[in-house]
């Protein structure tokens, strides 16, 4: 059984790991692989039909744990604690929740405190207690309806209710909460991507424009963590020493493979062994790929990941929040048919468009 602290409108977890409200998806999955010998039976719900309207969701069915991420930013909305008698729980390093210690409602307000009066949410049958940053939910017999008036003190249900889910999230409403931005220690010398603009002179695409967020070095980390933002330039033909200079060492170099269809080819015993070969730089928190030409060791290609979920290479790679903006041209004289509407002369394609 996994025993682990909880901190209000911040994380859940222990000494060896913690699960920080608004780190990203791809962060999550690496620490729960890293936890494989207690954190077992991991499964990851989404919707193949709406990704960028229902939730992504990580569940953790041994210990009763569901992790609620935002659809498009990828980053933990809600840490959801559903099934009460699987984990052992603790709130300023006293236990609340155990086989020994029941979550009772009179247990929730010896250790959180007096709060204001609770909302009964007849249409679920839950009494509902809000702390800020913090839900607990009891589920109440129906034939039962509590009456209150000044606070926990003056509820009467009959029983003794004990917690069936508990909510931890950002700010003072669970219904109105939004995932909070990258937290400090997700940073850990990386850089993230805020945003990339593709830079186009009239039809041609001629580089990238990227705003990266970083941990400032010249900030000290114990007094005050501060972070930076950061604008870089990398156009087409720019060397991979500019590259580096720019976005730092890469995640991963990638040199592509040798083209399997060579041997059908007629001159195919001209190929040597040591013949050069294209190069990627994959920077996978910055969703971005760089190729570059094997002889000239040049930028020729950019690929910009939207890491949607069901796709082969989902969790590889942060989601590239990139913004192409493409200008249609009314069809010529000509042209008798239309195939596409052309009303709108220019549109913007983000991750986000549907084809």
């Amino acid at each position: 059984m996994l025993e682990l602290e909880v901190v209000p409108e911040r994380s859940l977890g222990n000494e060896q790991w913690e699960l920080v409200l608004g780190m990203a998806f791809s962060q999550v999955v690496h620490i729960l692989q890293q936890q494989f010998q207690s954190v077992k039976n991991v499964q990851v719900i989404y919707s193949e039909l709406n990704p960028l309207v229902m939730d992504l969701i990580i569940n953790l069915s041994q210990d009763g744990i569901r992790l609620i991420f935002d659809p498009l930013s990828q980053r933990l909305k809600v840490i959801e604690v559903y099934c009460m008698n699987k984990t052992k729980l603790k709130y300023c390093g006293n236990v609340f929740c155990s086989p020994e210690v029941p979550p009772t409602l009179e247990q929730i307000d010896h250790s959180f405190g007096a709060t204001h009066p609770g909302e009964y949410h007849s249409s679920q049958q839950v009494f509902v207690l809000n702390f800020r940053g913090l839900t607990f939910a009891f589920a109440i017999d129906p034939k039962l309806q509590p009456r209150y008036a000044h606070g926990v003190g003056s509820l009467q249900f009959g029983s003794f209710p004990v917690v069936s889910k508990m909510s931890i999230y950002s700010g003072n409403s669970l219904s109105e909460t939004r995932a909070p931005s990258l937290p400090n220690n997700s940073f850990c010398n990386h850089c993230y991507l805020e945003n990339l603009d593709v830079l186009r002179e009239g039809d041609e695409t001629i580089g990238i424009k990227l705003r990266i967020i970083t941990e400032d070095l010249d900030s000290n980390k114990l007094l005050e963590f501060r972070k930076q933002i950061m604008t870089k330039v990398i156009k087409f033909g720019d060397s991979a020493q500019d590259v580096t200079s720019a976005l730092g060492s890469p995640s991963k170099v990638f040199y592509k493979s040798e083209d399997k269809m060579k041997i059908h080819s007629p001159n195919s015993h001209r190929y040597r062994k040591w013949s050069c070969s294209d190069y990627f730089y994959n920077y996978f928190t910055l969703g971005l790929d760089v190729l570059f030409d094997a002889k000239s060791h040049r930028v020729k290609k950019f690929i910009l990941h939207t890491n949607y979920p069901g796709h082969y290479n989902f969790n590889i790679y942060f989601r590239c929040n990139f913004n192409l903006p493409i200008e249609v041209k009314p069809p010529s004289e000509s042209e008798n048919i239309t195939l596409v509407d052309v009303s709108e002369k220019k549109r913007n394609i983000t991750a986000f468009t549907k084809v």
